[in-house]
């Protein structure tokens, strides 16, 4: 870590580090960051505060949005599996979007190590969303609980899963590389860790009673959660998750449809050095714009998406109106835009129906042309519904004038 760096940061102090690397076996001495607790909104410029400002206004078009929508949890399973995929790569495990959403259609897809664990982060997402649904604030048993479930089954499966950390961990560096090589080290386990988390979560819940603006409270939490870095792993995958979370706690949403990690991931590099820099320098000007940014085009993303779905399950419905067709085959063809690809027997079950009741609907609906088969087998077929996927997958579907600057 570049000690010289932190010497005089404005937002934190470094805390001298003694003990022996668990990974490497090597004697430590050096310094680990501490940030400052959080407190009152950082004085910020014009253009981020105008920032801000547009950030707030595409939450509020995507809320709009989301209160259109007879059914918000169809909705809410496609943009929670984008985001699943992309937070996931953001952090080095691939699992191609396809494959996420057909995971639980069907069993012809391999359950690769990858998917398991983005579909891990799928269940951790729910569960979270429930605890905050019921009205539950964000603790840190909560959270706890979510890193452990995040942990189930992967490599991060240790005694240390579901719990805070209780070893010296480092950010930034190669494995074969020692402590004092990483580019950041924050503090060490131990009370004061614990402390400083609850702190944060206490913060967190106290911002909607205290007015700060929720864009503004969303990127300090954020932050403070990746400097504090509680957890052996997935601290980016939790942190950026309660984003998503605080947003709906302090009202700027009412359901989890935004998928935030897509615009971060293009970014990579610099989402990592803004997040550096309020530590080193106390930039909080440069990491809420650029954070402002990333929620603007996320939210105005996802109204986008939501639109054009539900555009797309119209045009289902308007072709199945004209052939005459209602009952199952409609609320099949209605659950598309949550269930793009279609496993007769899970969806019988799903439906409450039987095999051959569904055959047949699919049956049509491959002939109107709303399902394809994408197998080319005669058993144990998997269809998919094109124009749904076509939304959901595709890389961009901002147009000019949807953002304004």
């Amino acid at each position: 870590m570049q000690v010289e760096r932190f010497a005089a940061s404005p937002v934190g102090h470094l805390e001298r580090i003694r003990g022996t690397d668990g990974r490497t076996g090597r004697e430590y001495d050096h310094f680990a960051f501490i940030p400052d607790p959080l407190d009152d909104e950082p004085a910020l410029s014009v253009q981020t505060w105008r920032a801000v400002s547009r950030a707030g206004h595409a939450l509020g078009r995507l809320l709009q949005a989301g209160r259109q929508v007879p059914q918000p949890g169809l909705l809410r399973r496609p943009t929670l599996r984008r985001e699943a995929q992309s937070t996931s790569a953001l952090e080095g495990t691939f699992a191609p979007l396809e494959d996420v959403l057909a995971a639980d259609a069907a069993d012809e897809i391999p359950l690769s190590v990858e998917l398991a664990e983005v579909l891990n982060y799928v269940q951790t997402a729910e569960y979270g969303f429930a605890e905050v649904a019921d009205g539950r604030p964000l603790g840190v048993a909560m959270v706890e609980d979510m890193q452990g479930r995040l942990a189930r089954g992967t490599h991060a499966d240790t005694e240390q899963a579901g719990h805070i950390r209780t070893i010296q961990v480092a950010i930034g560096e190669t494995t074969s590389s020692s402590l004092e090589s990483a580019r950041y080290v924050p503090p060490p386990p131990g009370e004061e860790l614990q402390r400083s988390l609850r702190d944060l979560l206490d913060w967190t819940n106290n911002s909607r009673t205290e007015r700060r603006d929720p864009v503004v409270s969303a990127a300090m939490a954020h932050y403070q959660f990746e400097a504090l870095h509680p957890f052996n792993d997935g601290n980016g995958r939790i942190g950026r998750l309660l984003v998503v979370l605080q947003l709906i706690q302090d009202g700027a949403l009412e359901d989890p449809l935004l998928s935030i990690s897509p615009w971060f991931e293009q970014r990579r590099r610099n989402y990592q050095d803004r997040l550096f820099e309020v530590s080193a320098s106390g930039d909080w000007d440069g990491w809420v714009r650029f954070f402002a940014e990333g929620i603007e085009f996320s939210a105005l993303d996802t109204a986008v998406r939501v639109d054009r779905l539900l555009r797309v399950q119209e045009a289902y419905a308007h072709r199945l109106r004209d052939v005459g067709a209602s009952g199952l085959i409609r609320d099949l063809a209605e659950s598309l835009i949550a269930y793009p690809y279609i496993d007769v027997s899970r969806t019988a079950t799903r439906l409450n129906s039987t095999f051959q009741t569904v055959n047949k609907a699919v049956a049509r609906l491959v002939r109107l042309g709303i399902l394809r088969e994408r197998t080319g087998r005669s058993y144990g077929r998997l269809f998919e519904a094109p124009g749904v996927l076509e939304v959901l997958t595709a890389r961009e579907v901002l147009r000019t004038g949807d953002i304004t600057r």
